[in-house]
């Protein structure tokens, strides 16, 4: 039971066309039930894997410069990595250029060469990736919220350990998730909105409301409405 109607729009990864998709099935939703401050938020995982993460960050961004009041974008564990390279390429490079980063890379105009070369590579893609994000795209990124909460839903990108409050949860957890959350219900009366774990169906139980379907990879990109009365409704992307 949110303070106000919640659209919580799961993994995007770099897919441009079907966030523009949701984005009108949200807007309809909107306008058909003619909502009153509908809020929108993002759960992470906006790069990587597709093939549009540069033009989908910088959609997100003018969302959320255009409405601050209603449009939160969480950070979610594939732009920390990729934040954490670009803070030291010859240290941090390994996790990110091994899950996704040659998709957003290439997004940004960039090459990533075969693995063996990586190491050296680093040292050149960093500096270069920095100049391609620009200052204003880079400090966005870098400000995004690991959490939201309002009522008694939390949104989260991986979710969050179930055996402490909302208000006590570690960074990591909220990015990475944790060992029991996803078979152990909460008993707060509390509920967990997240991505991070691909779902066939977008659904909710024991706490949970799970959104990411895995939309690079199956066409499916899903949302969760929230309202304040408790109802709890998906929207799908139609496959292609």
């Amino acid at each position: 039971m949110p303070d106000a109607p919640h659209f919580v729009v799961g993994d995007v990864h770099g897919s441009l066309s079907l966030l523009e998709q949701m984005l009108e099935q949200i807007d309809q939703v909107i306008g058909a039930l003619d909502m009153r401050d509908p809020r929108l938020v993002f759960v992470g995982d906006y790069i990587d894997r597709g093939p549009s993460s540069a033009a989908v960050l910088r959609r997100l961004q003018e969302l959320t410069q255009e409405f601050p009041d209603n449009v939160s974008c969480l950070l979610g564990n594939h732009e920390q990595m990729m934040v954490d390279f670009v803070d030291a390429p010859s240290a941090r490079y390994k996790r990110w250029f091994s899950n996704g980063a040659a998709q957003t890379l290439r997004s940004f105009g960039l090459e990533l060469p075969e693995e063996p070369e990586w190491q050296d590579a680093a040292i050149t893609i960093g500096p270069e990736l920095r100049a391609a994000l620009g200052d204003d795209l880079w400090t966005w990124l870098r400000a995004r919220p690991t959490s939201i909460r309002s009522g008694n839903l939390m949104v989260a990108h991986a979710g969050a350990d179930p055996g402490r409050a909302l208000e006590d949860q570690s960074t990591r957890v909220l990015l990475w998730g944790h060992p029991e959350f996803l078979t152990r219900a909460r008993s707060d009366g509390t509920w967990v909105a997240h991505g991070h774990t691909v779902v066939e169906y977008p659904s909710m139980g024991d706490g949970r409301i799970s959104v990411d379907t895995g939309a690079y990879e199956t066409g499916l990109l899903s949302t969760a409405v929230i309202l304040p009365d408790g109802r709890v409704d998906f929207l799908q992307t139609l496959p292609t």
